[in-house]
């Protein structure tokens, strides 16, 4: 299988590549490590990931400023060092949490580890990181993401459609700031609205995929043909429910980020019938 670039249209099955949202993050606690074990474990073409950086300089896969919602602490995450994280649990609060290990690793996962296991799969799979905007360290996050990137070799692509690596974000500034230090680096400039993602934004900013949620895409279907023939790819959030999927295949989407990976890749590959709907 291709791994597909960003700013290249569909995979080689004539459907969108599945990318795990935070992991198998439906089925297990998201931006765990099993909840990431399990979206390789069921064939997702990529997986995603959200990034924060702790007081002591670790980038650690946390979606929310604080770790209130998904571990048993509570408190910033820009204010806790990766020790402290790493006493929290941040799988109990998940309805497949047993207590006995059997579903794997739910301690804090850092960027480091995600990394590592994406590049010793068996199969090439795409990781798309997303930097997160507003944060008190600011372009500092960017600038560790690239460093981790380097020194897993894998900043400076061959292509852009070699890339094991594509970063992300909602902020412009920051996508640019990656455009401008790793010019082959694939990068996806996120929004809520078809003005800004049909706009001169990504333009601006040099992203080679613009990525609207499934509700914005329903509402502007043409920011598909839109961003292809501006030369770039679109990647769509979050694509959970059976229609959604069918319309994004139909669509030709470059890319479906979904909580149910597994569940999405038999939907496509068994031609979006008899897998049941949801």
């Amino acid at each position: 299988m291709s791994t597909g670039d960003v700013g290249a249209g569909q995979g080689s099955g004539g459907h969108p590549f599945v990318v795990a949202h935070r992991g198998a993050s439906a089925e297990r606690p998201e931006h765990t490590l099993a909840a990431y074990e399990l979206a390789l474990k069921e064939g997702a073409d990529g997986v995603e990931c959200d990034v924060r950086l702790t007081r002591d300089g670790h980038l650690v896969c946390v979606h929310d400023r604080r770790v209130d919602r998904t571990s048993d602490g509570t408190g910033l995450v820009s204010e806790m060092t990766l020790a402290e994280l790493r006493e929290l649990n941040f799988g109990s609060w998940h309805a497949s949490w047993r207590g006995d290990g059997s579903h794997g690793d739910t301690g804090v996962l850092t960027l480091d580890a995600l990394v590592s296991l994406v590049l010793d799969w068996h199969r090439p799979v795409k990781l798309f990181i997303e930097t997160k905007h507003p944060v008190r360290y600011g372009a500092l996050v960017e600038s560790k993401v690239l460093a981790l990137l380097h020194r897993y070799g894998i900043a400076s692509p061959a292509s852009a459609d070699l890339s094991r690596a594509v970063v992300m974000s909602f902020s412009a500034a920051a996508v640019w700031r990656i455009r401008r230090a790793a010019p082959l680096l694939p990068t996806v400039l996120l929004g809520e609205t078809s003005r800004f993602l049909g706009g001169s934004a990504a333009t601006t900013v040099g992203a080679t995929a613009v990525g609207p949620s499934i509700a914005t895409l329903r509402e502007h279907p043409e920011l598909v043909d839109r961003a292809a023939a501006q030369g770039r790819a679109l990647y769509c959030w979050t694509v959970d429910h059976y229609e959604d999927v069918r319309y994004c295949g139909d669509l030709e989407v470059a890319w479906v980020a979904t909580n149910h990976p597994g569940r999405t890749k038999d939907w496509l590959q068994n031609g979006l019938t008899g897998a049941g709907r949801d």
